[in-house]
């Protein structure tokens, strides 16, 4: 997710495929590592490892073993999961570079907050309605849909006129406008659950969820300025939503005022927006630790069934990081996908083309083999 205001891949290797080639003792050490204690699976044909090793494009970065972490107590455990990172020195906020966009970020999710916070005391059917229907049309429709699918993976083609009506429900959201959210999302994927991953749970839970959205001078050194979205830059629409961004959910605001008062205004906005925030971050934090891996994608991705159903098929987290391009997520006929369900209905109708799918040849390559 982008900040609300507005290179290789690296590689995850198992210490038993690594060559004397590929060590290089003179590396200077990673500040993390993940060690899983309960993996049943293994890559074919290798013995499944007890440690993965993080990679940048300059090389290994750390090589610990399972005994030796277990024994340095500088590791800490994200709680009831398998990934073990470790400790770092704790930065205090307020001690920290801070900048206005950093500032403008809390302030808008704790006003968020806030006012949702009056729900109950402003309560009533048809403001739950709208809060619903809002939740369907910015957070499907908006984020899954269009800021996911189609802008950031390209992973179908729609109409330029509805391409830019969803990408303006997503504007809706109060995620960021479209340039940023996808750009960020992009860098995820480039360097994931790597030390240049603007959100990954090697960096705590916390920051992967949330944290990192207040800190915009640590991701600009991660990740540098937003040049890899070049293809919306240079539509006029996108720009122009970039610099209106904050303009479109006021008036969004405005328009629930008029028509229903201050209760639209605490569920269409507040209750609304916080629980969209806080579905769209659980796939950033909870889908890449808790859950489990059914591809070889070598990152700490994971499929979290309870993710799937509340943010519309994006909790089958593993499955996407295997195949980004896929305009499906939910794989298996049972996985629930209603992002999916869209697209396939704008395609049978003809608004949705050159949508993208894994072929079973590259199912077979990503796949994971069990004991």
């Amino acid at each position: 997710m982008a900040s609300l205001l507005t290179k290789p891949k690296p590689l995850f290797l198992s210490s038993h495929s690594l060559s004397p080639r590929t060590l290089n003792t003179s590396t200077p050490s990673l500040s993390f590592t993940r060690i899983s204690f309960t993996h049943h699976q293994k890559l074919a044909p290798f013995k499944p490892p007890s440690l993965v090793v993080a990679f940048s494009e300059k090389g290994l970065k750390r090589d610990v073993t399972t005994a030796a972490a277990a024994t340095e107590g500088d590791y800490r455990r994200i709680m009831l999961s398998d990934v073990l990172v470790k400790k770092k020195e704790k930065v205090v906020w307020w001690e920290r570079e801070w900048k206005a966009m950093d500032f403008g970020a809390v302030a808008v999710v704790l006003s968020m907050h806030l006012l949702s916070l009056l729900a109950p005391f402003q309560f009533n059917w048809r403001a739950v309605s709208v809060a619903f229907g809002l939740y369907i049309v910015t957070g499907l429709l908006g984020i899954t849909l269009s800021f996911h699918r189609n802008l950031s993976h390209k992973a179908f083609k729609l109409p330029k006129w509805l391409e830019y009506l969803f990408a303006y429900c997503g504007a809706q959201a109060l995620q960021g406008n479209p340039i940023d959210w996808v750009s960020t999302h992009r860098y995820h994927h480039q360097f994931c659950d790597s030390d240049r991953d603007p959100h990954s749970p090697l960096d705590g839970f916390w920051f992967s969820h949330m944290n990192w959205m207040f800190d915009t001078n640590t991701i600009t050194q991660r990740c540098g300025e937003p040049n890899n979205v070049g293809d919306l830059e240079k539509q006029p629409f996108y720009r122009f939503l970039r610099t209106t961004y904050i303009l479109h959910p006021v008036a969004l605001a405005i328009a629930l005022y008029a028509m229903g008062g201050f209760p639209f205004i605490v569920w269409g906005m507040g209750v609304r927006i916080v629980w969209v925030y806080h579905i769209t971050w659980l796939v950033n934090s909870a889908c890449h630790v808790w859950g489990k891996q059914a591809w070889n994608t070598g990152d700490l991705s994971k499929n979290n069934w309870w993710v799937a159903a509340l943010a519309f098929g994006e909790g089958w987290h593993n499955n996407h990081h295997a195949f980004e391009f896929s305009a499906r997520h939910g794989l298996e006929w049972w996985q629930l996908d209603m992002t999916w369900y869209v697209v396939r209905f704008l395609q049978a109708i003809g608004l949705a083309t050159d949508v993208k799918l894994p072929s079973e040849a590259q199912k077979q390559r990503m796949a994971l083999t069990s004991d």
